[in-house]
């Protein structure tokens, strides 16, 4: 039988999703954490793989086990042993084909910068950019990278042999953060911290606006500039079909 796990996560200190030798990782404490309530090894899939510092609103994964599962229970313990920085929200039964990869029609994450002054309650959790950045040029960004594109100059997949993404961007302010949302069926490793690397990089004069078309054309990473950091960033929310 098959479950689906729905959780969520502070970044922080975990060296992302992915499991990792002698690392913390948030699915080698999940791993952990099923194994010993269920008795067996166990085994999960993930839908995401955020990376060091990456949070999570809405994260998925997939197990499978023979045993019969009071979920209501399974929840409550599972809460009570992992790490603190992990709750389960939701745990149901999914059907044997079900594949949480392929079957995943939309990710949106959310990257927090401030825009404002330093705060230092806020240094793991938001982007402290402290510098302004107008409408005008988020606006003119986003309407260039907007769209089908190939993003090899974004991605640090080097074995990946499709880099063809279509992305639809779009921004608040409030309170002197800006949030970036970003909606797409996938995206490549770093590829939005790489986004918005290239944003701070235009913002601060060390790219332009017209250096866009270029860096796409070069389908090469050193096009680029900085990395953002990944304190910022949030998987907000998955749909499947």
């Amino acid at each position: 039988m098959k479950y689906l796990i729905n959780l969520t996560y502070n970044g922080k200190d975990f060296y992302g999703y992915q499991i990792q030798n002698n690392k913390l990782t948030v699915e080698g404490e999940l791993e952990k954490s099923l194994s010993k309530l269920l008795n067996e090894k166990i085994n999960t899939i993930g839908c995401s793989r955020t990376d060091k510092g990456v949070h999570a609103l809405n994260q998925y994964c997939t197990f499978e086990t023979e045993k019969k599962i009071n979920l209501k229970k399974l929840k409550y313990s599972l809460n009570s042993i992992i790490d603190k920085n992990i709750y389960i929200k939701k745990i149901s039964k999914v059907s044997d084909d079900f594949n949480i990869r392929s079957h995943v029609v939309k990710k949106r994450y959310v990257y927090k910068i401030n825009i404002g002054e330093y705060n230092p309650i806020e240094k793991d959790y938001v982007y402290q950019y402290n510098k302004n950045i107008n409408n005008e040029l988020i606006e003119l960004f986003i309407s260039k990278m907007n769209g089908e594109h190939n993003f090899r100059s974004f991605a640090s997949d080097k074995e990946n042999n499709n880099y063809i993404r279509n992305i639809f961007i779009k921004y608040k302010k409030r309170q002197k953060i800006l949030y970036l949302y970003f909606e797409s069926e996938g995206f490549l490793r770093y590829m939005i911290r790489n986004i918005v690397g290239l944003l701070i990089d235009i913002n601060e004069n060390k790219k332009s606006i017209n250096d866009i078309d270029e860096i796409f054309k070069s389908k090469n990473r050193c096009s680029l500039g900085v990395t953002a950091p990944g304190v910022g960033l949030y998987l907000e929310k998955i749909e499947f079909k």
